[in-house]
């Protein structure tokens, strides 16, 4: 949301997303993204070799395939989300605010990307910019990564700008409350799961390898917050209601129990319905509606072919969302 004359801005990053489903959009998008060391942390000369001679003649063409998926008539989901979000979170703050800010939406990958952004903010007469991430759970490859870019924009500056920037927030309750109406909305379509009986609820999280885990990353700690957090404010049990990480990448260990093995599991265990919420990913995106409503609920329906699978929505433009961010803003600015 552009307010003319604001010299507050706040930048809303989400992951990325390529500008259209088409192999070539897709091969480019992905060298920017393979190539972060935030998200591959191998030697540049080695992983360049494997990265364009392996990786993306094979994964970009898939890829594509995947994202055609799934693509909207305004565009990809997840750049159609993140910007509604910044919209929402610019109107509930020009209702609230007596000062103007500007509300603006980025990709840490693709287009628009952080630096391209906060480029324009300061030719805007912008001087201070809060930088929020949009993962509520920190991570290395994520919000460290924002950083990151940040700080490479900030050391190429002359005229330098005043940053802050929000660090994480599994527990914000304003987000847990989002998630929750998310999964009651759900079960006022498809019935609420009979838990009782045996169904099952997954919380299922991005992935990261486990030897960032063992090196410090506080990741895996804020995705079990929000589940705690989020088990109480639903009242469900651990048992209920389980964490589980997907989208691994690559062959080095990664965080467990998979969610794709955990569907196929359940699947074949005899549970007759599994509902799946993405509490880390802030807008659906192919990980949600691919990997997740294709992928898995295939996965779990070849293992049990009477089951019944339901994925939440993520949290996209839900109205206790927008909320939730412009508090977080608000109390920061």
């Amino acid at each position: 949301m552009i307010l003319p004359g604001a010299k507050t801005a706040v930048l809303l990053v989400n992951l990325g997303t390529p500008d259209t489903p088409s192999p070539r959009d897709v091969r480019r998008y992905l060298r920017q993204f393979l190539s972060d060391k935030r998200v591959v942390n191998l030697h540049a000369f080695v992983w360049r070799g494997i990265l364009e001679g392996f990786v993306l003649p094979f994964r970009a063409r898939r890829s594509a395939e995947k994202y055609r998926s799934i693509w909207l008539e305004e565009g990809s989901p997840l750049a159609v989300y993140t910007a509604a979000q910044a919209e929402g979170v610019g109107r509930r703050l020009a209702e609230r605010l007596d000062e103007p800010v500007r509300v603006e939406a980025a990709m840490r990958y693709g287009s628009p990307g952080v630096r391209t952004k906060l480029e324009a903010l300061r030719a805007g007469g912008v001087g201070r910019v809060l930088v929020v991430p949009l993962y509520p759970q920190y991570s290395v490859p994520t919000v460290a990564s924002i950083i990151d870019e940040v700080a490479r924009y900030a050391l190429r500056s002359i005229h330098q700008l005043e940053y802050s920037l929000v660090h994480s927030y599994p527990t914000l309750p304003g987000y847990i409350e989002a998630l929750a109406l998310r999964a009651e909305e759900a079960w006022e379509r498809h019935g609420r799961p009979d838990f009782a009986g045996g169904d099952k609820m997954l919380l299922s999280f991005h992935g990261i390898p486990v030897s960032l885990d063992r090196a410090g990353d506080p990741y895996r700690g804020q995705c079990q917050e929000t589940a705690v957090a989020l088990r109480r404010r639903l009242a469900l049990s651990e048992e209920d209601c389980l964490v589980t990480f997907q989208s691994k990448f690559g062959p080095m260990p990664w965080l467990t129990p998979a969610t794709i093995d955990t569907v196929a599991r359940l699947g074949s265990q005899g549970v007759k319905r599994i509902d799946v919420a993405c509490p880390g990913f802030a807008a659906d995106c192919l990980e949600t509606l691919e990997e997740i409503d294709l992928l898995n609920k295939g996965t779990y329906l070849a293992a049990q072919p009477d089951g019944t699978f339901v994925r939440h929505r993520c949290l996209n433009d839900h109205p206790a969302w927008l909320d939730a961010l412009a508090d977080l803003v608000e109390s920061r600015l």
